[in-house]
């Protein structure tokens, strides 16, 4: 999705292998036609060269606004149809002042996770062009295992998230038309897992490209479909609720003794359960911290790459909190504390219903581009090692050259073919083992927010910056991430509560909707 993403695995040069070479020199993009030569690809000063940075990689060309659009294509996704559901168990005081609250938070942390793209000085500083480098360059090698292991836990859990959101889009669709042609009769009640097998077929193809650096209009696709569903989400709010004339919900959220549309009643402690909750689907909702340093490594210098960013970051989230305060408030207002844990699918039976089925149909495809976009990084990663740990193994490191009709010629490589098809399956099976959309997006959010969006952004910049402890400084960045992590703490006791009670009347492979 990245027009040039520095997370994936190119193809590998078939030279021999040298263990005390940098693992990077190894990897080398396929792009379109080089207008460079070799003899200055290897050119000592690269900083001279008019194709090539400072790193010797072929010159980055992003700015402000190609920055922006990765980062709202990557904001703007499945968390915005939760966002309804979050303001109603808050209410009308608490939802929108916690989602400016976590945007401040997002807005800063990333600010200063910007500072840590290059070591040293902002301009000429050597980069970090991923998460995990960042954490290495400045921190301890304990925290770099720690910050590896929570980041692809959440590569992970985030590839099995956007597949049961795209098969309860995907079963909207067929239901809504089911809806319309029994004329409201007909319940339309189906399983979930026959979509999650379409979704995961469909990943399993796209999986298979090594780079996408041809395929830069995903990203542009995925912009597109992202603002697509959420305005469709906004508008029949806004019609809703000009149809009920009046705003529906309370000040202070769902009432407790509300039943819900599973039947069951809200008790004083599901109501503090639900609330932690919501915490979570916010979070989720402004997650992208974990590519962020991905985006910058793809912005052109000067002026320095962490200025851009600021700025990048900066109209990015005034943008999605603008849109994130829209569809959650409109979607509340319209259905109060009826208001579903997906918005579009709880629109699902009501006209008119071929509007649904667009907006429906963009948000798998929107998912099926946000999925690489994930997951990139975690493939990259175990490419990279196993390259490393077998060298000489042909299975891990020889492409095959094939040709595909209307395609063109494709570097088949065997090891990447079956583990990324494992991996999606696995994905996929887990996906039908618990399909509860909240309670997932929930405790991804809770997960990932306080560790990768605060914790090693605060620590990094403290590193780099050289802060003396207990300092007014160093003070206030400590209680911003022990709040945050109390946050954090709270909204995934709320998410495991969610999934608990999910459980009690949930039968494996059996989930219908």
């Amino acid at each position: 999705m990245l027009p040039r993403s520095r997370t994936l695995p190119p193809r590998i040069h078939d030279s021999v292998y040298d263990e005390n070479r940098d693992a990077r020199s190894y990897f080398q993009v396929e792009t379109h036609a080089k207008p460079c030569g070799d003899i200055e690809a290897i050119n000592n000063q690269p900083e001279h060269s008019k194709c090539f940075d400072d790193d010797g990689r072929l010159k980055r060309t992003g700015n402000v606004w190609t920055a922006s659009s990765h980062i709202i294509t990557a904001v703007i996704g499945s968390g915005v149809l939760s966002l309804a559901w979050a303001i109603a168990q808050l209410g009308w005081i608490a939802g929108p002042m916690v989602m400016v609250l976590f945007a401040f938070v997002i807005y800063y942390t990333s600010n200063l996770l910007a500072d840590c793209y290059r070591s040293g000085d902002p301009l000429t500083g050597k980069r970090n062009p991923t998460y995990m480098d960042a954490v290495r360059a400045n921190l301890s090698s304990t925290k770099v295992t720690l910050c590896g292991s929570i980041q692809y836990i959440n590569l992970f859990g985030t590839a099995i998230g956007y597949t049961i959101a795209a098969s309860i889009s995907m079963m909207a669709v067929k239901r809504s038309n089911c809806f319309h042609a029994s004329g409201g009769k007909n319940p339309c009640h189906m399983s979930s897992n026959m979509y999650m097998i379409m979704f995961g077929i469909i990943e399993i193809i796209f999986s298979q490209i090594p780079d996408f650096d041809q395929v830069w209009w995903l990203s542009i696709v995925a912009a597109v479909m992202s603002f697509t569903y959420s305005t469709v989400g906004l508008s029949l709010g806004i019609s809703m609720v000009a149809e009920n004339g009046h705003f529906g919900g309370s000040a202070m959220g769902i009432t407790i003794g509300t039943v819900t549309s599973s039947g069951t009643v809200i008790t004083p402690t599901q109501k503090i359960w639900r609330n932690l909750q919501a915490l979570g689907d916010i979070a989720f909702a402004y997650s992208y911290s974990i590519i962020l340093l991905e985006i910058q490594d793809t912005v052109k210098s000067p002026p320095a790459e962490n200025k851009t960013m600021k700025k990048a970051t900066l109209l990015s989230i005034i943008v999605t909190t603008t849109f994130y305060l829209l569809c959650g408030c409109m979607g509340y207002a319209a259905f109060g504390d009826d208001a579903p844990g997906n918005l579009l699918t709880g629109f699902g039976f009501y006209n008119p219903y071929w509007l649904l089925d667009i907006a429906n149909v963009a948000i798998v495809v929107h998912l099926v581009g946000a999925y690489q976009v994930y997951c990139q990084p975690l493939f990259a990663f175990v490419e990279k090692y196993c390259i490393q740990r077998w060298p000489k193994s042909e299975f891990i490191t020889h492409d095959y050259e094939v040709k595909i009709p209307l395609i063109g010629k494709y570097k088949l490589n065997l090891f990447r073919l079956v583990w990324r098809t494992v991996f999606v399956v696995v994905v996929t099976v887990i996906s039908m083992l618990m399909p509860f959309f909240n309670d997932v997006v929930g405790l991804l959010g809770a997960f990932s927010f306080w560790p990768l969006t605060v914790y090693f952004p605060v620590e990094m910049y403290i590193e780099q910056k050289k802060i003396r402890k207990w300092t007014g400084r160093w003070l206030g960045l400590q209680l911003l991430s022990v709040t945050c992590l109390i946050v954090s703490l709270a909204a995934a006791s709320g998410s495991v509560a969610g999934v608990v009670f999910d459980l009690k009347n949930y039968k494996p492979f059996r989930s219908t909707y």
